[in-house]
């Protein structure tokens, strides 16, 4: 059974609301890099950074973080854009949901290798299911469910929406 977490018209909103929030801590900032994890991630990541590019005039660049979900350790972490591209600058890692934190925190080991002006992540929603010590800066939702419980995002074309199953 789907239970229907977030609307489509929900998460505009929220979408809206971290990107302003992304935009009040980057304020003075030139550049911006929205580094995507590949999937859902990266389909957020193009929402915030469309209402970003309307509401500051900084270079929004989209950054694709590629790596084995089911296995970070084995397969690494890669990006699109090379390690100079974003060194000295403000990062922005994002991903659709925050579950047990292994996707975030294998790619923010990733970026913590070369020296950043900031890290920060955001999630469009947190399960507060975390294996490791780290949180979202910026989250859409926060639900507590259970382990049995699956959260699923689906970003289409005027129907995004949240599930959980």
């Amino acid at each position: 059974m789907q239970n229907k977490i977030l609307s489509h018209q929900q998460i505009q909103y929220k979408v809206r609301r971290i990107a302003y929030q992304i935009y009040e801590s980057n304020v003075e900032e030139k550049e911006i890099v929205l580094a995507g994890i590949n999937g859902g991630g990266l389909n957020f990541a193009k929402k915030i950074q469309k209402v970003l590019q309307q509401i500051t005039t900084a270079d929004i660049v989209l950054c694709k973080v590629i790596m084995n979900k089911k296995d970070p350790v084995l397969s690494g972490v890669t990006t699109s854009i090379p390690e100079k591209d974003y060194a000295n600058k403000s990062v922005v890692l994002i991903d659709d949901v925050l579950n047990s934190g292994t996707t975030l925190i294998y790619g923010v080991h990733h970026f913590l290798r070369v020296p950043l002006k900031q890290l920060k992540t955001a999630v469009l929603v947190n399960r507060n299911h975390k294996k490791y010590p780290v949180k979202a800066d910026y989250k859409g939702i926060s639900l507590s469910t259970s382990l049995q419980e699956h959260v699923h995002v689906e970003f289409k074309a005027k129907n995004d929406s949240v599930y959980l199953e």
